[in-house]
């Protein structure tokens, strides 16, 4: 009996990870909400951030580590609006505005892969590509000067440099542990970046080819640029359903909120409460 019940402990383990073939693509929606709410002395102002596109991961080779993949934008629209101010940008890079420095900056991201090199649990080893996307970026915005270029430079590569892309899209890779799990088996893994997350996932069930995993984490968010200041805390939920054949996802959802404080150099550094509340999707498209 003894016997029998340990190889059917073996047998119901399973070794999630990629299986990828050379010239695989994988388009992927994204769809994404940040509400941002600062209180000062009883009064609220709520920012809305939408981000949807389309991805594009198409498999250029294994390695012994993993695998070459090339990330494609096909698609992204940004649009910010102000509870104060209404609407402070709306931009679909698709259409391009030639009055419009940013839909001419995010126009150029389009059909500009990067390479990254991507291990077997989904973690995002490498990624090359990204800073020449970000000059190009800049180049496209139509300023002349080198200093603003490269102020420009600076701020993008916060969102589109190697590092930050890298940090970006482990939150849709980075899923899989490095062993053997059964169902209700849990492990963890750990994001950095502008938002750091201390992730713990468990593998709920395994049924017609389909994993499903849920994931919570705690949070720490702490964003700096010219002009703001955010340190933040707070939990996030995840929902996947990743195709056990090939390790893609196939539907994810991420849900988060965090609290803390922002600072302002133009209010004398004085801390604002903040809430962020986020919510991404990321689904497989045909």
């Amino acid at each position: 009996m003894v016997c029998i019940l340990y190889n059917m402990g073996v047998y119901a383990q399973t070794t999630l990870q990629y299986h990828l073939k050379k010239g695989a693509i994988f388009k992927i929606k994204q769809d994404a909400e940040q509400i941002i709410t600062q209180e000062l002395d009883g009064a609220a102002h709520e920012i809305t951030n939408h981000i949807d596109g389309v991805l594009e991961f198409k498999v250029l080779g294994e390695l012994e580590n993993g695998y070459e993949v090339a990330l494609t934008f096909k698609d992204l629209n940004l649009k910010m609006t102000s509870s104060i101010q209404g609407e402070l940008m709306n931009v679909r890079a698709k259409e391009v505005n030639e009055n419009d420095v940013q839909s001419k900056v995010f126009n150029t991201i389009l059909n500009n892969p990067v390479k990254m090199v991507l291990a077997r649990t989904g973690n995002i080893l490498k990624v090359q590509g990204g800073d020449s996307l970000v000059s190009k970026m800049a180049r496209a915005s139509g300023l002349e000067d080198e200093f603003s270029i490269n102020m420009m430079k600076k701020s993008l590569e916060n969102e589109f440099g190697s590092v930050a892309l890298s940090n970006s899209y482990k939150q849709l890779t980075y899923i899989y542990p490095d062993r053997k799990v059964s169902v209700n088996d849990k492990w963890e893994n750990v994001y950095n970046g502008k938002l750091k997350t201390t992730n713990e996932w468990t593998l709920k069930s395994i049924v017609d080819g389909k994993a499903t995993i849920n994931g919570k984490a705690a949070v720490l968010m702490d964003v700096e640029d010219a002009n703001t200041i955010m340190k933040l805390k707070g939990t996030q939920t995840t929902t996947i359903t990743a195709d056990t054949d090939t390790g893609f996802v196939t539907y994810m959802l991420i849900e988060g909120i965090s609290t803390g404080v922002s600072t302002m150099t133009q209010m004398g550094g004085q801390e604002i409460p903040t809430t962020i509340t986020s919510k991404i999707t990321y689904q497989l498209i045909k």
